[in-house]
């Protein structure tokens, strides 16, 4: 026997017909290439979206049909989440600081029919238009006044065309099951991944990011949005926000520049933040530069790579402001886990909290997390056994878009191997003691060991490679490349490092060269990663001073 209530489906555009009606003055305030503070209300940025919705209809997309987005966080991008998906299209946000190659292997394969492109990320879709496929046209993210010369065919600008647009629009009614966006992951070998988010798994995402105890949003609360919106849909935050009315604060490029932060926060009263640690880097170092202070700022979440303690240390004794990390991926929307403190953990000190805070986080209701040994046997959560972790719930992913020839990435009982080694306590504290798939995070980026190690076995001196990551004080995570050389020759680090030059992403190549004599090696004759991590234990990068 069923409920007697309504079947209401779950769908993005509820969110903006809510926010329109309930929070029409809340603020949302961007730094834009062609405007350096823009500021307007919900009210403005939904009506804005029901002209773009106007003008994507007429543009001819249908539902279903992808829309690409190559672009930073700000007002514009805010208004192309909502007026995609809000019209049964997909949006597509796509990461501009790929490799070119990836990023015109991600437009083809989800055949995108039109492009929306920061001014910055013109020249990068200047490159590369003659190998988009299917591209019907590109719209540059700005005003007539800033529109770059290009030679690519069918250039528009945003404000040209939504200008005419009427702010009337009546958004679709379908299944909550309904795809509403599409992110590609790249975190292993071979080409990105395309994970396709529903309508109905978006807005449950929204709803468990906003509770207390994982991001805790509020209508009091002024939200500086840092994580890139091509990121898991800006970990969620855009509808979050919308849901309690937050104000809304994006950085645009500016997201690295510390100085820029600080102002932001001290300008529009920021209570809450959220970025990957290499953001917190550079904006702690500049406050203890310039000796400036960011008062309002209550909490910070951080994601995307381990947080080091000694973030969460300068944080709390230095600017009075919590540190919220968590965990996810890709594939699970991303939220997995988050930090928070239990009733029943006692009177932690200050020391035992730290540590509390430099782990991956507590489970989420609507993840359930489990690890198990190699046998697929589920492991207990002692906080001592470690295993594979596995996750499942509403918002995860079941398979990949239009990989069909992939073997599926669940098991044989609906599980997500997410590629990550860890232990869970008796309080449910999940943390990441290694990963079973070799890639790299620097940055919140993921970079492939495999793919840095084929380039260097290239190179006609090097006999054989192995690429690990060691710890940067900046960025998290560096690759450090060891080699083994043939017999007799010698190589040069400059000439090894300038070897990746045009064969991988700038920001992949290694920081570091060590030649060694020979790499340990399993008994089935594989490079032992864990040996060398072991071997390399106290590593410091030379720039890491």
């Amino acid at each position: 026997m069923h409920g007697l209530m309504m079947d209401t489906p779950l769908l993005i555009s509820s969110l903006i017909r809510f926010a329109d009606l309930n929070y029409p003055d809340r603020e949302i305030v961007s730094v834009t290439a062609d405007n350096p503070l823009h500021r307007y209300t919900y009210r403005e940025a939904f009506a804005r979206s029901r002209k773009l919705a106007n003008a994507l209809r007429k543009l001819g997309v249908e539902p279903g049909e992808r829309v690409g987005t190559l672009a930073w966080n700000d007002y514009r991008h805010f208004e192309l989440y909502y007026a995609i998906s809000g019209s049964g299209m997909v949006c597509h946000t796509i990461n501009p600081r790929l490799y070119p190659e990836q990023v015109s292997y991600i437009v083809n394969h989800a055949e995108d029919q039109y492009l929306f492109v920061d001014l910055l990320v013109m020249p990068l879709v200047e490159a590369l238009w003659p190998t988009f496929k299917g591209v019907k046209g590109v719209v540059v993210l700005t005003n007539e006044a800033s529109m770059p010369d290009s030679q690519i065919p069918n250039l528009m600008c945003y404000e040209t065309l939504i200008a005419d647009e009427s702010d009337e629009f009546d958004w679709p009614e379908f299944d909550e099951n309904t795809a509403s966006a599409l992110c590609y992951t790249s975190g292993t070998t071979g080409n990105p991944k395309g994970v396709l988010y529903s309508h109905r798994s978006t807005l449950l995402h929204a709803f468990a990011g906003g509770l207390p105890d994982v991001l805790g949003f509020s209508g009091h609360d002024t939200a500086l949005m840092i994580v890139p919106m091509f990121h898991v849909n800006g970990w969620g935050i855009p509808f979050s926000s919308a849901i309690v009315g937050a104000k809304v604060v994006m950085p645009g490029p500016k997201m690295a520049d510390g100085e820029v932060l600080a102002a932001l926060m001290n300008t529009e009263q920021v209570t809450v933040a959220s970025g990957v640690p290499t953001i917190w880097l550079a904006l702690l170092a500049y406050l203890e530069a310039s000796g400036e202070k960011i008062p309002s700022v209550q909490r910070v979440s951080v994601g995307g790579a381990a947080c080091p303690r000694s973030i969460i240390e300068a944080f709390d004794q230095k600017h009075g402001i919590t540190v919220h990390q968590g965990w996810g991926m890709t594939e699970t929307s991303p939220l997995g886990t988050i930090f928070k403190v239990k009733p029943t953990m006692g009177e932690l000190t200050k020391d035992e909290l730290y540590d509390l805070q430099a782990k991956q986080g507590c489970g989420v209701f609507g993840i359930e997390m489990r690890i198990t040994d190699e046998n697929n046997e589920p492991l207990p959560w002692d906080g001592e056994a470690f295993g594979t972790l596995k996750v499942r719930g509403p918002w995860v992913i079941k398979d990949y878009f239009k990989l069909e020839s992939v073997d599926n990435p669940l098991d044989e009982e609906g599980w997500f191997d997410t590629g990550d080694v860890a232990t869970i306590d008796p309080h449910g504290v999940m943390q990441i003691t290694d990963r079973t798939k070799d890639v790299i995070k620097s940055g919140g980026e993921w970079i492939s060991s495999i793919d840095l190690e084929n380039v260097a076995v290239g190179h006609p001196k090097v006999a054989e490679a192995a690429v690990i990551g060691r710890y940067h004080p900046k960025w998290t995570e560096r690759p450090l490349l060891v080699v083994v050389l043939h017999e007799n020759a010698e190589l040069p680090k400059a000439d090894m490092l300038a070897w990746f030059d045009g064969k991988v992403a700038t920001w992949w190549k290694p920081n570091d060269v060590v030649v060694v004599d020979e790499l340990p090696h399993t008994a089935t004759g594989k490079v032992n990663k864990l040996g060398l991590r072991e071997q390399f234990a106290d590593y410091a990068f030379p720039d890491a001073d």
